[in-house]
């Protein structure tokens, strides 16, 4: 009872709480360093600013009744009250404009108020603005040369012009270089000056002859005649230079979008020198897309063969005269002949995507001086019928159709891919303003000046292109990597220092918003679907949103690396995928080594179209690591015999080879055959070298240097970029390689011979060394659903009754281990091999010392077990390879002999 009349009573409450809250203690630096303290110094200085040029402005035609009352009283004016000041800024303006002009500098005082002015903004604006360093440095120097000029200029007048301390120069001057010496001074002195501080750019003097001739030059190109271009090559062409002079301020427009969503210019009033740069931020047009359907259609030459067909009717009586040598036509040259063949016009814009790359974004190069655009019109001309020799071909030379067994074949569509978010560049014009302000700011930090700077949005990243001014050491910027980081916030950032071709600095800054380059919009743009390479491959996109498509025949090898999770195996996909829409199964063949055993599973489906395997093998994937081994010693005996062919034939590469077989001029009584190309993908070669190591490096090799002629072309790829996996002999022979994200640059180096790829951000971030050149792009994202349905596509039509079939190899120790007589074994040759599997270690000492037996008959059954391949080749003082891991696979091989 009395604890249900028991009232819940709150406790009590803390003491400690009940106590007023303490005042918080600011110290004078916490104030120093506050912004508002900063902001409000900044309005000061700005209004003393004003207050010294109203002051000397007025004290210019005040002078005369305030300077007698100033020096009489001096300090005590300002207790005065009946003293009459005629300064605007009364008797504070009169003292101060007396002390600056009439003690100090004279009209050089003027001065100050550009001193104060700057250091106003500055901190008004909570920004430098304006370097204020370099504004004393040209503050003091004028100070002490306009008050010599102007005390010099003026001795006689009763102003004193130069002040004090331009008369305290003047006499010092004129009692040291007399008055001849010491006017050729300043005029040194003030031309310098003039030099160091606006930078002019002088021209050659406009004289009348060569205005005449620059006149002549300028209609000749407008409208070109035959007397005109006699006087082109005679006549000297001069170059003039027009004056560029620099403003120390920088009057900066505001960003802003214009209505096409693709171009967002920076402007600026006047050229930046010293303060900063005005920034052109350039946005490529977009990939036109492609309206046809995005079938790759595999053209077969009928046209020609009709073409053929009716010039052989004309050309009958002379084809009857040799219907008894036809066998050896077949082989033979066909005789040249005169024929009038049409030709029709090329359209104009054709060759027109360099044209149309360069002009997709729109730079606006900021620069005082005029320029005078050149436009030459182009001159379109139309194509004359001209009679070229025609080859005489016998009747029943159709060509030969490669694709005749699959003639029904299908490409794969692209309604099979997915588009990945938006295919526009979605840029922010804060985030492009923002890292602006932040390169300006942390290189003016270290008195680096820039002359301009332009920014390109990329899918990932933005490459900001700096010109320095001249002068500024490129070193000096490249130092400053990790500061301009630190100064983004941003992880990736990497700096070209120069740019090659451009004369300009480049600093890539990652996107806080990054678009996906879907693999879609790669295969349906116009430079995938009209190019004439023979293994065209759709990699990405680069900085300025072009489509990196490029020819595998022409690399010709491929090496791929980086670390795990960055974007590699999309990156195969996505190589695979290109060459899967653009090749018949007639055309190319795929060689897949997957040692994880899943990562080119998906490809199985479509082994009776574009796999190759070696002959009596039931997978076209291979996985183990001693069929690896066969594998590429088989593509080297394909290769040599190749090499045969083309040898016969006549002919240097398989691209001869094959025009010259389907024009049927090759014999295939005689060997000869169309050659399909032969891509061999390695999608993990760290485990291959672990495991089989120079059985594999040296085939590469080999194929690496010798198989590009013949149409067989290697894809490498790896995740652990190693001086011990990427070896000299490997890298020698692959000057093409890609690099996604490492973890250390001395990684990046051993792949591109170059640092950068550390400093990618990864998911699909990636460095291409192609032609010498190094290239960032963002890989083409292809998901593995995607891969899936296109080759379900491929797998669902009929295709081959087999596989494309591989010369076969046989192990010459496999043949001396089927060679050799049971009955020669040592009776210990079981027993020995368990022993060497059991530990795992290929060692004579170890039979001589657990079998006890002596060294001769331990080196005996060592030779017995290299041959039979349980142990690999000797290896000096290393032990032996032990090929077989298990117990339980050792007794199946030893089962296997007897």
């Amino acid at each position: 009872m009395a604890n249900r009349l028991k009232k819940n009573v709150p406790p009590p409450p803390d003491p400690e709480k009940l106590q007023p809250d303490k005042e918080v203690e600011v110290t004078v630096s916490e104030v120093v360093k506050d912004e508002r303290t900063t902001k409000i110094a900044g309005a000061v200085s700005l209004l003393f600013a004003f207050f010294l040029f109203i002051a000397f402005s007025s004290y210019l035609f005040t002078w005369q009744d305030d300077q007698d009352k100033v020096q009489q009283f001096g300090i005590k004016i300002f207790s005065l009250e009946d003293v009459r000041i005629a300064n605007l800024l009364g008797v504070l303006g009169a003292y101060t404009a007396h002390l600056f002009m009439y003690k100090g500098f004279g009209i050089a005082a003027y001065l100050f108020c550009t001193f104060f002015f700057v250091v106003g903004v500055n901190g008004l604006f909570t920004k430098k603005v304006f370097s204020v360093k370099r504004n004393i440095r040209y503050v003091l120097v004028g100070l002490l040369l306009i008050s010599l000029t102007a005390t010099y200029l003026t001795t006689n007048m009763q102003f004193a012009w130069g002040g004090a301390v331009g008369n305290m120069l003047n006499t010092w001057f004129l009692n040291w270089l007399g008055k001849l010496g010491t006017a050729a001074f300043i005029l040194i002195a003030v031309f310098s000056y003039i030099i160091w501080r606006f930078n002019p750019t002088f021209r050659i003097p406009q004289w009348p002859n060569f205005k005449r001739s620059s006149k002549k030059q300028n209609t000749a190109i407008a409208e070109p005649t035959n007397e005109q271009d006699a006087n082109l090559e005679n006549d000297e062409i001069p170059v003039y230079r027009e004056w560029q002079q620099e403003s120390s301020e920088f009057n900066e427009v505001p960003l802003e979008v214009n209505g096409n969503a693709d171009e967002v210019v920076w402007t600026s009033a006047n050229k930046l020198k010293n303060e900063g740069g005005n920034v052109t931020v350039i946005l490529p047009a977009e990939e036109p897309k492609d309206t046809h359907d995005p079938l790759v259609q595999f053209e077969l030459m009928e046209k020609d063969a009709v073409l053929h067909n009716n010039e052989n009717e004309l050309l009958e009586q002379e084809i009857l005269e040799h219907e008894a040598e036809e066998s050896e036509l077949l082989e033979a040259e066909p005789v040249l002949a005169h024929a009038s063949v049409p030709t029709k016009n090329v359209p104009p814009n054709i060759n027109n995507n360099e044209h149309e790359k360069q002009s997709g974004g729109a730079a606006l190069m900021i620069d005082d001086a005029v320029e005078m655009p050149l436009e030459i019109k182009p001159v379109t001309t139309e194509a004359a019928v001209t009679s070229s020799p025609k080859k005489i071909e016998p009747i029943l030379s159709e060509p030969y159709d490669t694709t005749a067994e699959l003639s029904n074949y299908q490409f794969p569509t692209l309604d099979l891919l997915d588009l990945h978010g938006s295919e526009k560049i979605v840029h922010d014009p804060a985030e492009l303003e923002a890292n602006k302000n932040q390169i300006i700011a942390t290189l003016q930090n270290y008195d680096i000046a820039i002359q301009r700077i332009a920014a390109t949005v990329g899918p990932t990243v933005t490459l900001y292109e700096i010109v320095p001014a001249p002068g500024v050491r490129i070193s000096r910027i490249k130092n400053l990597e990790d500061d301009i980081a630190l100064s983004l916030a941003a992880l990736g950032i990497r700096i070209i220092a120069p740019i090659p071709g451009k004369g300009t600095i480049g600093i890539e800054v990652p996107n806080i918003r990054k678009t996906v380059v879907s693999m879609r919009t790669l295969l349906s743009s116009e430079k995938f679907q009209k190019n004439n390479f023979s293994l065209p491959i759709a990699i990405g996109k680069k900085i300025d949103n072009e489509n990196f498509i490029v020819d595998l025949a022409s690399m010709p090898h491929l090496l791929m690396a980086g670390a795990t999770g960055q974007g590699k195996s999309v990156g195969l996909n996505a190589i695979l995928v290109s060459l899967l829409y653009k090749k018949h199964p007639s055309q190319l063949k795929f060689v897949l080594v997957d040692p994880k055993k899943v990562e080119l599973s998906l490809y199985r489906v479509i082994e009776k179209h574009f796999l190759a395997k070696l002959p009596g093998e039931d997978e076209a994937i291979i996985t183990d690591t001693k069929k690896v081994v066969n594998t590429l010693n088989a593509l080297c005996i394909e290769m040599d015999n190749r090499y045969d062919l083309l040898k016969e034939a006549g002919v240097r590469n398989i691209i001869e080879y094959n025009k010259k077989f389907t024009e049927r001029r090759l014999n295939p009584q005689k060997g000869h055959q169309f050659l399909p190309f032969i891509v061999l993908v390695v999608d993990e070669f760290a485990d291959l070298i672990m495991t089989a190591g120079k059985e594999v490096e040296m085939p590469i090799a080999r194929l690496a240097q010798l198989a590009r002629a013949v149409g067989i072309h290697l894809i490498i790829a790896t995740q652990r970029p190693s001086v011990n996996i990427i070896t000299g002999t490997i890298k020698a022979n692959f000057p093409a390689r890609i690099a996604f994200k490492v973890s250390s640059k001395i990684d990046s180096r051993t792949i591109l011979d170059a640092g950068g790829a550390e400093q990618l951000i990864g998911k699909g971030d990636m460095l291409i060394n192609y032609n010498g050149e190094i290239v960032r792009l963002q890989c083409a994202f292809v998901d593995t659903p995607e891969v899936d349905k296109v080759c379900n596509f491929i797998g669902e039509q009929r295709g081959y009754p087999d596989a494309f079939l591989l010369p076969e190899y046989v192990d010459e120790k496999d043949i001396e281990a089927k060679e050799m007589d049971v009955a020669d074994r040592d009776p210990l040759f079981e027993d020995a091999a368990r022993l060497i599997v059991q530990n795992q270690v290929g060692s004579t000492s170890l039979i001589q010392r657990r079998m006890k037996l002596g060294y001769n008959r331990a080196g005996r059954l060592m030779d017995q077990l290299e041959a039979a391949g349980i142990v690999g080749p000797n290896q000096g003082s290393k032990a032996r390879e032990v090929r077989f891991k298990t117990e339980s696979e050792l007794e199946e091989y030893l089962h296997s002999m007897l």
